[in-house]
């Protein structure tokens, strides 16, 4: 009886170098073979543009150049502080970032949620390291009807099952059917995000006095994140920080 894990786990492995050996494994982003599944080929990699330091301690965008003077702020987070505290991401809305994106959330690629969220999961450990719990940013009940998937409740499953941090999908609740933000101004994604978002009074409890990570595919101009963050705050939050794959890029960087 005691070899039958080390059993199963044989099993497993030699299930899976057979299936490797019928269906070899291929990039997620343009399907050219790779040595690892769920992987990105050399030339996807390279368009992406990675975030790396120095970038904004607040949003998380990059510096032009390197001023070492330790922790820094952009003029974006200087002139409009986020609501939250801080935001990473994987890399710039552009290339093979802004494919990615596109194809989870349009063209049903449910399967680079893990791929994108191990990414992601990387890049935000700080946050991660402090987060109590994590939470997606929610599709209203029509859309996610529509959509028949949210992908940011995707992306967070998949980030609490690699980090060991608790995911609630519940602690959040969008209830404002808002328009398609693809177009509208900063100050027009604001206004249409007024009132979109509530916390559910029986979840309020569960983020009481918690510091909360909100997960989502894409920061463009923040205001998601901030109405996000304000509700959760009103709502009892301690902190809040957004981790994102991809964002755009503020100050003209």
């Amino acid at each position: 009886m005691r070899g039958l894990p080390g059993l199963a786990g044989s099993l497993r492995r030699a299930a899976a170098t057979a299936i490797g050996l019928i269906y070899p494994p291929t990039c997620v982003g343009c399907g050219a073979a790779t040595g690892d599944p769920h992987a990105l080929c050399a030339a996807c990699w390279s368009g992406l543009r990675l975030i790396e330091r120095p970038f904004c301690e607040r949003l998380g965008t990059p510096f032009a150049l390197d001023l070492g003077i330790g922790a820094l702020l952009s003029p974006g987070a200087i002139a409009e502080p986020p609501v939250y505290d801080r935001a990473r991401a994987v890399a710039i809305y552009e290339g093979t970032a802004r494919d990615l994106v596109h194809r989870l959330k349009y063209n049903d690629r449910l399967d680079l949620a893990r791929t994108m969220a191990r990414m992601m999961a990387g890049a935000g450990g700080e946050l991660l390291d402090g987060a109590d719990l994590i939470l997606p940013v929610p599709l209203h009940g029509l859309r996610l009807w529509r959509r028949r998937f949210n992908q940011a409740a995707l992306l967070a499953r998949e980030i609490g099952r690699l980090s060991g941090k608790p995911c609630d999908l519940r602690a959040l609740a969008r209830v404002k059917a808002t328009r398609p933000q693809v177009g509208l101004t900063r100050h027009q994604r604001a206004e249409n995000l007024q009132g979109a978002f509530r916390v559910p009074v029986g979840a309020r409890p569960r983020i009481a006095g918690r510091r909360l990570l909100l997960i989502d595919d894409v920061t463009t101009t923040g205001a998601t994140g901030n109405a996000a963050a304000r509700v959760l705050l009103r709502g009892g939050a301690a902190s809040v920080d957004l981790l994102t794959f991809a964002t755009v890029t503020r100050d003209g960087l």
